[in-house]
C-alpha cells in the first residue's frame, strides 16, 4: 500500500464525503505512509479458502484458483484481529513464514480507486474513516480487493503470491499479524499436479472412525437435523441391559455423542402414553425436531427437551414405512401393500392407493414420484404422487434375494435398491444402468449432494458357520454419477446384521458420517481423510551464482499436510531432507557447487505421503557483479540523492558504491538481495549519484529498508524497516520526517520524498 493522496477510499456500502476535501498535515503524513484503496465487488471464483495465523487469527478467501490474470474480485473476510493493531490486506510475494509478505500489489493510486488492498484499523484509531476501515466486533473484517497477477514490481507467474494481512506501517515488523493464503492465476503452470503418491495414490479419500457412540441404546435409525444440527436417534431396548429400557427417540450431541434429551413417552392405542420403540424416523420437522414410526402403528413427533412425543395411532395394519408428505403436517406411511398420506394432528389420511405388493418405499418430492420395492416379485412399482396411482411397474432382478433398501439421490433422482449382496441402481425412468456387488448384505444408503456421494453400509451375515461370512460390515462410497469408488472401502468389525440393520447419516459435505450397529448397541462417528495431493509443484530452474532461488510446493489433505523439502546430490540416486526445510517456500541463494542438485518436496499427513516431482537446479557462473554495478551508478549520477547506491549486480549480499556529480558529494550503496535488501546513501545534499542495479540486486528491498539522500539539513542516515507495501519503490518516511510533516512541513517533504524516489523499479 502507498500514498495515494485524494480521494479516500470507502469500503463495501460506505459512502463517499460529498463536497471539496482539505487535506490537514496530518493526514498528508498519512497518505505518505500508506494508500487505502476501495472496496471491489465480492469475486465469482469457486474456491475459497482458510488460513488460521500464529495466534489464531482466521483469514478467509472468496477464490484462490484459476484467477482472471488481467484483475479478478476476491472477498476476504478475518476475525480474532485487533484490538491494538492495524493491518493492511493485499496481494503480496509469499516470502514464507516469518518473513515480511512483501513486495505488495498496489501503487501511487492518486485516485484512490485502485482497488487493489484495504486498511484496516481499531475502532476509534486516528486513521477511522476516510483512509482505513474498522474492525467488526471480535476483531472481524469483510472487504473486497481486486488482484491480478502483474504490476507495480510482482509478477505471480515467477514468483509465489498470496492475499495476505500484515501488520500497518505502525508496526512493520509485527509477524503475529501475517496470515498467507496462496493465490494462482489461470494459465499459471502449478507444475505437475497430484503428485507421486508413496504409498497411497495422491489424493486418496477415505473414512476414520473417530468414536463410538453408546448412549442411545439398540439404534435403529438415524437423522441428523438440517438446522438445529443435533443427531436424532431411533432406538430399541438392548437385550443385555435389563435394568434400564431404552427405547425412544434421543437427540445426541453430534461431536461427543452425548445425549441431550430422551423422549421414550409416546401415545399408544388408547391415547395414553407409553414407552415406545423409535423404529424409523420419516423426516425433520422445521428448526429441530422429527416425526417418526414407533410401533405398531403409531406416528409420533418430538424435539430435544420434550418429556413425550405427541402421536396418533393409525387404524389398519402395522406401518412397514415412513417418509415427509407432500404438504405440512403430513407424512406418507406404508402398510404393507398399502400407502397412504395421514395428517399427523388427527391420523385421517386424506387418499391412499394399494401397489400389487411391497412394503417399502422411497420418496422423491423433486420429482412427484414414490418408488415401492416388491423384493418377493421382483418388481420396483412407480406411483405418481400427484395423480396417487401407480404409473408404471419394472422388474426388480435378484428376487430371491433379502431385502436391504430402497432409497432416491435427490440430485439426480436415481432409484438404489439394495438386495441380497448387491445394489440396483435405476435412474429417474426406471431403467436400471447400475448393479454394484459387495461382499456382505447391503442393508442402507444415503446421499450427500454437496459432494456428488453415496454411501452404501453392508452388514455381514453373522452366521459364522457360512465361510461367506467373517463378522465385519463394510462402508463403501461411490461418485453418484459414474458409481465409481470414491474412497478407499471401510471394514466395520463387528457390525453383523443378525439383531438388526445397519443405518446412516452424512454430515453435508461428506466430511462426518455416522453409521449404526444395532448388535453392538453404538454408532460409529467417521471423519474424512484426505492423502496429500500436490497443487503446484516447482519447474526447473537455471539461474546465476549468487542469486536467490525461490521454490515454491503446495499440497492439500486432510489432516493438513506437512511439507519437508528434500535435495539430491547424486541425480536422484539418494536423498536427504534439508535442515528447517519445512515451509511450501524452499528460499536459498544459488552457489556454483549446487549445480545439478535436484530438489523435492514431500508432504505427509495420516493418510499417506506424496512427492513432487523432482526438479532440476543449474547454477551458472555470474557476469557483471557488485564492482561494476557500483562504477555504472557513480557514472550515471542523477537526482537520486544516493537511494539507489550501487545495488549489488549479482544479489547476492555484495557491496558497490559510486561517486556523485553534485558538489562532489559522495553515495555510498549497500545492498543484499530481493527481501531484506536496503540502500544506504550519505549524501547530506538533495542530489548525489544514482547507482545502477546489477542482475538481481533490488534497491526497494522488499522486507528490507530503505536509507539515503535526506532531505536538506538531515542525515541521511534515518531508516524505515519493511520496505514499502507496493512494489512501485516508494518508501514509507522515517518517523523525523513523519515528525516534520505533522510541524507543517509535509506538502514539502512529500514533494521531496516522491523527487527522491525517481526511477526506482
Amino acid at each position: 500500500m502507498t500514498p495515494t493522496p485524494g480521494t479516500p477510499p470507502t469500503g463495501p456500502g460506505r459512502p463517499r464525503r460529498p463536497g471539496p476535501r482539505r487535506l490537514s498535515a496530518a493526514a498528508v503524513a498519512a497518505l505518505l505512509i500508506a494508500a487505502v484503496p476501495a472496496g471491489a465487488a465480492m469475486s465469482a471464483g469457486a474456491t475459497p479458502k482458510t488460513a488460521t495465523g500464529p495466534e489464531g487469527k482466521k483469514l478467509s478467501v472468496s477464490a484462490t484458483t484459476g484467477l482472471d490474470p488481467a484483475g479478478e474480485k476476491v472477498r476476504v473476510t478475518g476475525e480474532g484481529y485487533g484490538p491494538k493493531s492495524g493491518i493492511y490486506v493485499a496481494l503480496c510475494k509469499d516470502n514464507g513464514a516469518n518473513r515480511v509478505p512483501s513486495p505488495c500489489l498496489g501503487g501511487a493510486d492518486m485516485s484512490g480507486g485502485s482497488k487493489t488492498s484495504q486498511w484496516i484499523v481499531p475502532p476509534g484509531d486516528p486513521y477511522e474513516g476516510d483512509l482505513a476501515l474498522p474492525f467488526g466486533p471480535g476483531g472481524t473484517f469483510d472487504v473486497e480487493v481486486e488482484i491480478r497477477s502483474k504490476g507495480d514490481g510482482l509478477d505471480c507467474a515467477e514468483v509465489p503470491c498470496s492475499v495476505v494481512t500484515r501488520a500497518d506501517h505502525r508496526a512493520s515488523g509485527d509477524r503475529t499479524q501475517d496470515v498467507r493464503i496462496p493465490v494462482t492465476f489461470a494459465g499459471q503452470g502449478p507444475g505437475e499436479p497430484g503428485g507421486e503418491g508413496v504409498d497411497v495414490p495422491a489424493g486418496t479419500v477415505s473414512y476414520k472412525p473417530v468414536a463410538d457412540f453408546t448412549s442411545a441404546g439398540k439404534p435403529l435409525d438415524l437423522l441428523l437435523h438440517p438446522e438445529s444440527k443435533k443427531l436424532y436417534v431411533g432406538a430399541d431396548n438392548l437385550p443385555d441391559t435389563a435394568d434400564v429400557d431404552e427405547r425412544g427417540l434421543y437427540a445426541l450431541n453430534p461431536e461427543d455423542g452425548k445425549a441431550e434429551s430422551w423422549i421414550s413417552q409416546a401415545p399408544g392405542p388408547t391415547g395414553e402414553p407409553r414407552a415406545s420403540t423409535a423404529a424409523r424416523i420419516s423426516g425433520p420437522l422445521p428448526g429441530d425436531g422429527v416425526v417418526y414410526n414407533y410401533p405398531l402403528r403409531g406416528v409420533g413427533s418430538a424435539k430435544a427437551g420434550d418429556k413425550a412425543a405427541s402421536g396418533v395411532w393409525l387404524a389398519g395394519s402395522t406401518i412397514t414405512d415412513i417418509a415427509p408428505g407432500t404438504a405440512v403436517g403430513t407424512v406418507l406411511v406404508a402398510q404393507g401393500a398399502k400407502l397412504s398420506e395421514i395428517a399427523t394432528a388427527t391420523g385421517t389420511a386424506t387418499r391412499s392407493v394399494t401397489v400389487p405388493g411391497g412394503s417399502r418405499f422411497a420418496a422423491d418430492h423433486a420429482r412427484g414420484a414414490v418408488w415401492f420395492s416388491d423384493v418377493a416379485a421382483g418388481k420396483l412399482h412407480l406411483v405418481d404422487l400427484v395423480s396417487f396411482t401407480v404409473a408404471d411397474t419394472f422388474d426388480l432382478p435378484g428376487a430371491d434375494g433379502m431385502a436391504g433398501f430402497i432409497r432416491t439421490d435427490p440430485a439426480t433422482g436415481a432409484v438404489w435398491v439394495g438386495v441380497n449382496r448387491s445394489v440396483l441402481v435405476f435412474d429417474a425412468s426406471g431403467k436400471l444402468v447400475k448393479t454394484l456387488i459387495g461382499k456382505d448384505l447391503a442393508r442402507d444408503a444415503a446421499f450427500d449432494t454437496e459432494s456428488g456421494r453415496a454411501f452404501v453400509v453392508w452388514q455381514d451375515g453373522g452366521d459364522l458357520s457360512d465361510p461367506a461370512n467373517d463378522n465385519d460390515g463394510t462402508l463403501t462410497v461411490y461418485d453418484s454419477a459414474t458409481f465409481t469408488p470414491a474412497a478407499k472401502d471401510l471394514s466395520l468389525p463387528g457390525n453383523q446384521s443378525q439383531l438388526g440393520a445397519a443405518s446412516l447419516a452424512v454430515a453435508p459435505g461428506g466430511a462426518t458420517v455416522f453409521v449404526t450397529s444395532p448388535a453392538e448397541g453404538k454408532i460409529t462417528r467417521l471423519t474424512r481423510q484426505v492423502s496429500p495431493l500436490v497443487t503446484q509443484a516447482p519447474a526447473d530452474r537455471s539461474v546465476k551464482a549468487g542469486e536467490e532461488v525461490a521454490l515454491t510446493a503446495r499440497a492439500e489433505g486432510t489432516p493438513e499436510p506437512s511439507v519437508r523439502w528434500q535435495v539430491s546430490t547424486d541425480g536422484s540416486q539418494t536423498w536427504r531432507e534439508l535442515d528447517g526445510a519445512t515451509e511450501p517456500v524452499l528460499t536459498f541463494t544459488a552457489k556454483s557447487a549446487q549445480d545439478g542438485y535436484r530438489y523435492r518436496a514431500e508432504f505427509r499427513n495420516d493418510v499417506g505421503t506424496t512427492r513432487t516431482a523432482p526438479i532440476t537446479l543449474t547454477v551458472t557462473e555470474a557476469t557483471g557483479g557488485g564492482e561494476n554495478g557500483g562504477q555504472n551508478g557513480g557514472a550515471a549520477g542523477g537526482d537520486g540523492g544516493g537511494d539507489s547506491g550501487g545495488d549489488s549486480g549479482d544479489g547476492s549480499g555484495d557491496t558497490s558504491s559510486g561517486s556523485g556529480s553534485a558538489g562532489g558529494d559522495a553515495s555510498t550503496g549497500t545492498s543484499s538481495s530481493g527481501d531484506g535488501g536496503s540502500s544506504a546513501g550519505t549524501s547530506g545534499g538533495a542530489s548525489g549519484s544514482s547507482g545502477s542495479s546489477g542482475s538481481a540486486g533490488s534497491s526497494a528491498g522488499g522486507a528490507g529498508s530503505t536509507v539515503g539522500g535526506g532531505v536538506e539539513g538531515s542525515s541521511g542516515t534515518e531508516t524505515t524497516s519493511g520496505g514499502s507495501l507496493a512494489a512501485t519503490g516508494l518508501t514509507v518516511i522515517s518517523a523525523t520526517l513523519l515528525a516534520a510533516a505533522l510541524l507543517g512541513g509535509g506538502l514539502l517533504i512529500h514533494r521531496r520524498a516522491r523527487r527522491r524516489t525517481t526511477g526506482l523499479a
